[in-house]
Formats: structure tokens, C-alpha cells, sequence
């Protein structure tokens, strides 16, 4: 890793899962779809974009109000339950994501997970990975508040912090796609990408935006978390657009 006496190391990078590890929107989509159409109801792409980035229990929430009658625990183990079962025949990649994965890890770098979906699905993934990529998973089964409430985020700089008491959320980077999860990190205060997927995200000069993680390196987070350290600026007023 490359940093001078007075900018800080890129110690860390916090990945979200599902629409920047993994493309599993369109597992989600089906199930959601599915579910929806057993009760009755019509769910419709729009309807399915709400629940892009959110925690599982608020998604079932929006499930119960389209007409799905069933508790939010059955709801989210339901959903949960098909799209693991996808993942099993399938894992689909987001493009660029293992390859920086593994630049990180022969770095030095040290990965966490920060999803929303919870652990049996996030470990399901974690296992189909050829290394120990990620120390840890903060999952939405292990915060109270789920995205876009820093809570995961901070959760997991804290979890760093245990055996790097030198660590800060200037040196973390969040990698995430939606726009709750974006909040999340922004909120949280450590250094953040959005990598666009399913659904544009809003113009924020408080992160950079990626349009894909393809062609990108643990030289360009570096150098996001010397700009932010260069540029003097508190934590969640970032640096501008870095596509």
C-alpha cells in the first residue's frame, strides 16, 4: 500500500452484497414477483425498485401492503429461502468485483461485508468464493437499523477498530450500488463509491461514482482516501465525482 507520513492508508474496504458483489437483484425481483402473484397481487418492476438496497424487514412491509398476507418474519424467510436456493445452482458476479477482491487480499487489505441480507444467504456467498476474502460479515440479521441508518457501517469500522485501535472511517471504503446503501455509508462517514446498478443514483459530491468496478484497483480507492485526507474535509463531505 502507497500513502506518504501525512495521508492515511487505505486499511479496509466494505463491500455491500447484493448489487455490487453479486447480481442477485433479478433472483430477488422473481421471488418478490412470485410471492406477490401466490396472494393475489401484481408486482411490477417499479414496485420491485423500492426495495433495491433496503433492509429485508421494510421490504416486507412494502410485500404486506401489496397484498401479501403473511407475517414479515415468513415473508423474509421466504424470499430469503428461494433466492438462496439460486444462489446454490448459481453465483452471478458483478463484473471487476473478484478481481479487485483478490487484489485487496494479496494487499493486505483487509474486506468486510456489509449487507442487508442476512447471514445464512450472505455466508452461501461468502463460501463460493475460492479465499478467505472477507474477515468478517455485518449482515441484517446482526443490526437494529438497517440501511440507510449507518448503523451496519459504523458497526463494521468498530469491528476493524478491535485489533487496529489506529483505525477511522478515513481509512475505509464503502463499495455500494443503490441508494439506500449510499446513505448508509455517506451517513457512516467513511470514504464512499456508488457503483450504480439497477437504478441511477442521485448526484452527491459527498461520494464518487463508478460506472463499474471493471478497470479499477486498489490504487483508485487509495488515491480517494488520500484526496479526501489531501482535501481536509470532514468526514461525509467528499471529494467530488471520480468516474
Amino acid at each position: 500500500m502507497h500513502a506518504s507520513a501525512t495521508q492515511p492508508l487505505l486499511k479496509a474496504v466494505l463491500w455491500d452484497m447484493d448489487g455490487t458483489l453479486v447480481d442477485t437483484e433479478p433472483y430477488w425481483i422473481a421471488a418478490e414477483r412470485a410471492l406477490v402473484e401466490s396472494h393475489g397481487g401484481v408486482w411490477s418492476h417499479e414496485q420491485a425498485m423500492q426495495l433495491v438496497g433496503q433492509s429485508l424487514m421494510h421490504s416486507a412491509g412494502i410485500l404486506q401492503a401489496a397484498g401479501v398476507n403473511l407475517e414479515k418474519r415468513e415473508i423474509v424467510d421466504t424470499l430469503s429461502g428461494q433466492v438462496t436456493e439460486r444462489l446454490r445452482l448459481e453465483v452471478p458476479w458483478r463484473p471487476g468485483a473478484r478481481e479487485l477482491l483478490d487484489e485487496l487480499y494479496q494487499a493486505g487489505v483487509r474486506c468486510a461485508l456489509v449487507t442487508m441480507s442476512e447471514g445464512p444467504m450472505a455466508r452461501e456467498v461468502v463460501a463460493s468464493l475460492p479465499k478467505p476474502y472477507f474477515e468478517f460479515l455485518i449482515t441484517g440479521d446482526t443490526v437494529s437499523q438497517g440501511k440507510p441508518h449507518p448503523e451496519a457501517y459504523l458497526t463494521a469500522v468498530e469491528r476493524l477498530g478491535e485489533t487496529d485501535p489506529e483505525l477511522t472511517v478515513d481509512h475505509c471504503v464503502a463499495l455500494e450500488d443503490s441508494v439506500p446503501g449510499v446513505a448508509s455509508a455517506v451517513a457512516s462517514g467513511v470514504v464512499t463509491v456508488g457503483i450504480p446498478h439497477q437504478m441511477p443514483l442521485p448526484d452527491d459530491a459527498r461520494r464518487a461514482t463508478w460506472d463499474t468496478l471493471l478497470g479499477h484497483g486498489m490504487a483508485d480507492l487509495e488515491a480517494l482516501v488520500a484526496s479526501r485526507a489531501s482535501a481536509n474535509v470532514p468526514a461525509g463531505a467528499f471529494l467530488g465525482q471520480a468516474n
